[in-house]
């Protein structure tokens, strides 16, 4: 594993070892003091050109358990507002002694391109609308966590799925790891037949579903997801109020889904609009949870790609 650019190019063998390495590492969280020397003398790189908050803190929080040092570059004020190109701010950032790069970026593909010029590992944190793969893993290690297993589930996905990294990279990883996965929203939001095509990872495990009771039945695990307003070119939904109405996620939806089924959401979370302020009081609402599996997945990933293990 030279870089961490997607789930698509991950096996399943390898996402499992990065989940059980995770597990693993929760330990080091627990402790009174959580912090261990394993990257002590790395220098972390993290280059956000996109607004984050539980992503960027969460690799941080990572650096800071394994000892590793971070520089945190803001775009504004630096010489890519002279014209200078990310490739050669990055290149210039490398000549510094960055070990590794943690990158979010509004332009898919980003990750993908800067990983074939650096000498160093590159780590997406998310780009554009492609994908979000750390962000999938910690979901899978929730999951896995709170129900024990990822196989023979039923995953739903209700929202922006045509503009959401972080659905794409769930739909991906979750049928490599043996669940089948469920989609639903505004048709407009839904994957066209090609692109429904790549998503199908497993023959017969991904399902575009314009009804959300079709999506929802009997589901295990239900992810919503915020709309992705700022991708949108032009208005998809006539207003916040009647996407809430129609695909929302309430009270009246837990009749759908298994006993005990799992709540999750990426955030941010727009109360009110993909969740009912109602369903913060479901007791299988795991988004906290999501958060916490955030920093061990991250400790997995900069331990796999500076240690070797």
């Amino acid at each position: 594993m030279k870089h961490l650019l997607d789930i698509y190019s991950l096996s399943s063998e390898t996402i499992k070892e990065i989940l059980d390495l995770a597990e693993n590492l929760k330990e080091v969280l627990e402790r009174p003091i959580p912090k261990v020397p394993t990257l002590r003398g790395k220098l972390i790189l993290l280059l956000f050109y996109e607004p984050s908050t539980r992503t960027k803190f969460s690799f941080e929080r990572a650096c800071k358990v394994l000892s590793a040092d971070t520089l945190s570059f803001s775009t504004k004020g630096s010489s890519l507002e002279k014209g200078e190109t990310i490739l050669d701010t990055i290149k210039t950032l490398y000549a510094l002694g960055v070990n590794l790069l943690i990158i979010r970026h509004s332009l898919s593909g980003t990750p993908h391109f800067l990983a074939k010029h650096l000498k160093i590992p590159v780590v997406n944190a998310g780009d554009g609308i492609h994908e979000h793969p750390t962000q999938a893993l910690l979901d899978m290690l929730t999951v896995r966590e709170k129900l024990g297993t990822l196989s023979d589930l039923k995953v739903a996905i209700v929202g922006d799925i045509k503009h959401s990294r972080v659905a794409h990279s769930d739909i991906l990883g979750f049928q490599k790891m043996g669940a089948k996965v469920y989609v639903t929203g505004p048709a407009h939001l839904l994957p066209d037949p090609k692109e429904a095509e790549f998503f199908e990872v497993r023959k017969g495990c991904f399902k575009v579903c314009y009804k959300m009771e079709e999506a929802l039945k009997e589901a295990d695990v239900v992810i919503a997801l915020r709309i992705q307003r700022e991708r949108h070119g032009e208005p998809y939904i006539p207003t916040l109020q009647e996407y809430a109405e129609n695909f929302g996620l309430s009270p009246k939806h837990l009749e759908l889904i298994k006993e005990k089924a799992l709540l999750m959401h990426p955030g941010p979370i727009n109360w009110g609009v993909e969740l009912s302020y109602e369903m913060e009081q479901y007791p299988f609402q795991v988004i906290l949870d999501q958060v916490k599996n955030g920093v061990a997945i991250r400790m997995a990933i900069l331990l796999k790609l500076l240690s070797g293990d």
